[in-house]
């Protein structure tokens, strides 16, 4: 039939092709094209299916925190008043056969723990589970139990209290409620008597069946307050306070940056009101931010048992006890934050000589080229070997290139075309992703990962690179794997699509770690976990100015989501940029953690206007200067889990502003930028956190607040915390080339009598705090160990 002149298929048509949602997951309904996204949210409002609302506690032991909880059924039904119809939940006896062979309210385990004075784990289960579970690559290890929380015994429950808050569990009808360390309730399970004033219907804390092949999947639904602002999801382009939306958290190609598809989906989350929560799974999740009720918080989740870590906290503490759970950022190699330069693609051995000689002839500085999809001999064919017509010697060009400040990334995938040479060895070898009748699920032969012979084929291969000298892998694509697919470790897509960017980046991130000792690739897709193998960039965005803007909101959703670096393609990837807007672009991208130009060609500064190339070498020189700034910070921010694009209310949390910002950031702990996000603009509207701002480029001074502030010779609005040590290095053309005993501690001092930094040696790599103190006019600095 056709709907709003699209073709769709009717609905058993669709399920006819659906070879079972047992199979392929816990769905009554495939997604419309292969690999969109797999939204589960209307199966919780599907008249067929069978609910069950989390209702009493059946039996608890205290001291465990180990016991069950009562299900009571219900069944959806249609309500008309006049004109009018709605869906209510009503109480449902069920109809089975034998009587009494099968529970009509079922009592099922439900367990709480705490892993520290500031972290809970909340574990429910809707069945049976049949052996152990096996141990996630989302964690770094099995969670620690903290025995710090106080039990007490209250009126129709029980409450566990730590330094930092607490949990109070409510017997009948079942609630657990977060307050914070004052007592203020954070938030609490809904169950259908919370709501019982409303005419809306709402989805209370409950678990479906469905009729379709009886499989379960649960809503964790968590009451929001008047106010309340929700942050991270992943690496989300849409506005940064996610209250009022829906999220699908499916990897996938989102082919930009303007719509509410992900690359980075993140199961975590953070509120104003100081609380974080993580969904421990890799089943398709949708959050619905009060979207479909503005006093809820329904986590929807695709898996049958819910795995749910509560964060008690301010940002900064959230982000750390997240982190600590699933890993932080290893710390990359220090030619990594220099520039990349790149376009899709440099083509020749040739090409390559050339861009680097004419980085240096004008005095751009640069520490990566990138090749991407154009080093094997068939353009995005990817065999793992140059091109043997157009490259030479290349394992002569990239060592010439490394004695000159240049290390090489090389682009690569895991998706292998049939005409690909290495096509039939995956097929024979077994190596490849499977169908329900083991054949290839498209026609692509997709790497499984969870295929330990897989891995290491394909290790061996990345190995054979690094080894002629490569510095760098780019991991890109990462988001198709088969949802119908058999998995080696015998689970389908419904769990491993999910995980799959985690486990491709593991791989290339152990295999890189062992062969050059660094820690560093250049990936696109990622979900909860993929923090730890530094680092990723924001995907196709669009050369315009709300593709610039959108990649911001997308770095600080990412930040706010446990990743601590960070990078986008400058000037945007999808059409050559306008020079007006790349300039405008590039002091955004040389102030983040990593910076890379890629995408459509031109990239090159020469290709554009003398007066452009000259705004480009300042903006890339400011970087380069600002080296230690950016090296002791990203050290700081990865052994706390803090991101480097940071939104302000991680450092200002007590300030109401800081929560409303999206188009600025601090770029680690003191240095506030406001990019230029239109054009023909030389000023714009600034926030500015509590205390005094100064101007880096012109030493003006601001308080907090509201201001219109014009940009620099650099253009960008670039603001430094007053109190700041700033440590500079003399300009160089690579970082190989700086020289690290001398470094200059800039202080930024208005008000402030004292000023404090951090200051981090490539060589030694130990974070070092600096002090300075005003005597007699002048400040007087002091390094000492942090």
């Amino acid at each position: 039939m056709i709907h709003n002149g699209r073709f769709t298929l009717a609905a058993c048509t669709c399920l006819a092709m659906w070879s079972g949602p047992s199979l392929q997951g816990q769905v009554d309904r495939p997604p419309g094209l292969l690999n969109d996204v797999v939204d589960i949210s209307a199966d919780f409002r599907e008249y067929r299916n069978t609910y069950f609302v989390a209702d009493k506690l059946a039996g608890f032991d205290p001291a465990s925190g180990a016991g069950s909880l009562t299900w009571a059924r219900h069944q959806l039904a249609p309500r008309i008043a006049f004109s009018n119809m709605e869906n209510v939940l009503k109480p449902f006896d069920g109809i089975t056969f034998p009587e009494h062979e099968y529970e009509i309210n079922p009592s099922l385990p439900f367990s709480i723990q705490f892993v520290s004075p500031r972290t809970v784990r909340l574990r429910i289960s809707t069945g049976t589970r049949v052996g152990p579970a096996a141990p996630s690559p989302m964690l770094v290890g099995e969670p620690p139990r903290d025995t710090s929380w106080k039990l007490a015994g209250i009126a129709g429950g029980y409450r566990y209290t730590s330094l930092h808050g607490s949990v109070t569990i409510l017997e009948n009808p079942w609630h657990l409620e977060f307050r914070d360390a004052q007592g203020k309730l954070l938030t609490r399970t809904d169950h259908p008597t919370d709501n019982a004033a409303q005419l809306d219907p709402v989805l209370p804390f409950s678990f479906i069946r469905r009729t379709s092949d009886y499989s379960r999947s649960l809503a964790a639904v968590f009451s929001l307050s008047p106010g309340e602002k929700l942050f991270g999801g992943g690496e989300s382009f849409t506005r940064l306070d996610k209250r009022g939306q829906k999220m699908v958290l499916w990897a996938n190609d989102a082919n930009g940056v303007e719509t509410g598809r992900m690359y980075k989906p993140i199961p975590f989350f953070m509120s104003s009101r100081g609380y974080g929560m993580f969904v421990h799974t890799s089943a398709p999740v949708t959050f619905d931010f009060g979207a479909s009720f503005g006093n809820t918080n329904e986590l929807l989740l695709g898996d049958d048992e819910l795995d749910l870590f509560v964060f008690l906290g301010a940002p900064k503490e959230i982000l750390g006890e997240y982190t600590a759970l699933t890993g932080r950022a290893s710390m990359p190699p220090l030619w990594s934050f220099g520039l990349w330069m790149s376009r899709i693609t440099y083509f020749s051995e040739e090409e390559t000589r050339t861009v680097a000689a004419k980085l240096r002839q004008n005095r751009i500085p640069s520490d990566v080229i990138h090749l991407d999809t154009g080093w094997f001999e068939n353009d995005w064919r990817c065999d793992y070997k140059f091109s043997t017509t157009r490259f030479r010697d290349p394992a002569k060009m990239i060592a010439d290139l490394k004695r000159d400040g240049f290390h090489i990334s090389l682009w690569q995938l895991p998706y292998f075309v049939p005409k690909n040479s290495l096509f039939p060895e995956i097929l024979a070898k077994g190596l490849a992703v499977k169908d329900a009748k083991g054949n290839l699920p498209y026609e692509d032969a997709v790497l499984d990962f969870t295929n330990p012979a897989a891995v290491r084929w394909y290790q061996d291969k990345i190995a054979g690179l690094l080894k002629l000298g490569v510095g760098a892998i780019k991991v890109d694509f990462g988001e198709a794997a088969p949802l119908t697919g058999v998995y080696a470790n015998g689970r389908t897509g419904f769990y491993e699509h999910n995980l799959y960017p985690l486990r491709y980046s593991q791989a290339v991130a152990e295999i890189t770690r062992q062969v050059t000792g660094e820690n560093i690739m250049w990936a696109r897709s990622a979900w909860a976990g993929s923090q730890r193998y530094p680092l990723h960039w924001g995907g196709d965005s669009g050369a315009q100015d709300s593709g610039m803007a959108e990649t911001l909101r997308g770095g600080l959703s990412l930040g706010l989501s446990g990743f601590t670096f960070w990078s986008h393609d400058i000037g945007g990837f999808a059409a050559k940029t306008p020079e007006e807007l790349y300039r405008r672009w590039m002091p955004f991208g040389m102030l983040t953690s990593h910076s890379r130009c890629h995408g459509t060609p031109p990239k090159e500064p020469w290709e554009y206007s003398a007066a452009f190339m000259d705004d480009f070498r300042r903006a890339d020189e400011m970087k380069y200067r600002l080296m230690p700034y950016v090296y002791a910070q990203a050290k700081d921010s990865s052994e706390r889990g803090l991101p480097m694009v940071r939104a302000l209310f991680i450092e200002y949390p007590g300030d109401p502003g800081s929560w409303q910002v999206e188009d600025e950031y601090l770029f680690g702990a003191d240095i506030l930028v406001a990019p230029l996000m239109e054009a023909g603009t030389s000023a714009r509207d600034v926030y500015l956190p509590p205390g005094q701002w100064i101007d880096y480029q012109n030493r003006k001074v601001y308080s907090g607040g509201w201001h219109n502030i014009q940009a620099g010779r650099i253009p960008v609005v670039m603001l430094v915390r007053d109190g700041a040590v700033i440590p500079h290095i003399k300009l160089a053309q690579s970082t190989a080339q700086m020289d690290w005993s001398n470094i200059e501690m800039v202080v930024f001092a208005d008000k402030a009598q004292t000023a404090q930094g951090l200051v981090c040696k490539p060589a030694d790599n130990v974070l070092h705090r600096v002090d300075a103190v005003l005597r007699n006019g002048a400040f007087v600095s002091t390094v000492r160990e942090k």
